[in-house]
């Protein structure tokens, strides 16, 4: 059970503050993410994912921290949902840069159906999450994007390819693994630093290893 902590600033009631502060952490490493991709001059479509995929997520971890964290104690519960919505299209998204990036590799009708899925199963589990009000369907939804969607096409395109950016991407979801291990045990560490903030700290990293793994993409790319 995590020990809700708190701290007042220029009379302002500040909830959990150092789990606000590593969600706005993670925002700032998914906003420079964007900003980097954001300075290449690229028609692919992966490139174009990855950008919407850092961009969203960056809102979407800023809304968890302002609006799900530090000030819920003011705002009705379903104030979250802004945040957990945001971080599911996000998911959607780098299921697609992972589905377009093996187009190189797959036929164009396994990417169109492909890309279905991945349309189809975001939509369920938003509804599920707006219905239910239930964190658990985010999580599933991050963890079937992550670990089964992401994970999957990056191993076959690493094995088929040897490709180097799959290879940083694979490291990326490792970390993102470890960060989701975290959170799931939910072992109180300290009272000013729980499970969750060492998540957010490991999700920090794994966005960096994406944003190189990104940058590989366009880089072996522009040799071909």
């Amino acid at each position: 059970m995590v020990e809700i902590t708190s701290v007042t600033i220029f009379g302002v009631l500040i909830n959990e503050p150092v789990t606000t502060f590593t969600d706005l952490i993670v925002s700032g490493v998914c906003i420079y993410a964007f900003w980097r991709l954001f300075q290449i001059t690229s028609p692919q479509k992966v490139i174009i994912y990855f950008r919407v995929y850092f961009l969203i997520m960056g809102i979407a971890t800023a809304l968890g921290g302002i609006l799900g964290h530090a000030f819920i104690y003011a705002l009705p519960f379903v104030w979250k949902l802004p945040g957990w919505a945001s971080s599911m299209i996000a998911i959607m998204f780098i299921e697609r840069a992972a589905i377009e990036h093996t187009r190189i590799l797959l036929k164009p009708v396994l990417i169109k159906i492909l890309k279905a899925l991945n349309l189809i199963e975001f939509l369920i589990f938003l509804s599920l999450t707006m219905y239910y009000l239930n964190f658990s369907f985010v999580e599933f939804h991050s963890g079937y994007g992550l670990m089964f969607v992401v994970l999957s096409l990056q191993l076959l395109l690493y094995f088929k390819t040897k490709n180097q950016a799959s290879k940083t991407i694979l490291l990326a979801i490792g970390v993102a693994a470890l960060a989701a291990l975290f959170f799931m045990a939910k072992v109180q560490l300290f009272k000013w630093f729980n499970y969750i903030d060492a998540s957010h700290v490991l999700m920090s990293i794994s966005t960096y290893i994406f944003l190189r793994g990104a940058l590989k993409i366009n880089q072996l790319a522009n040799l071909n």
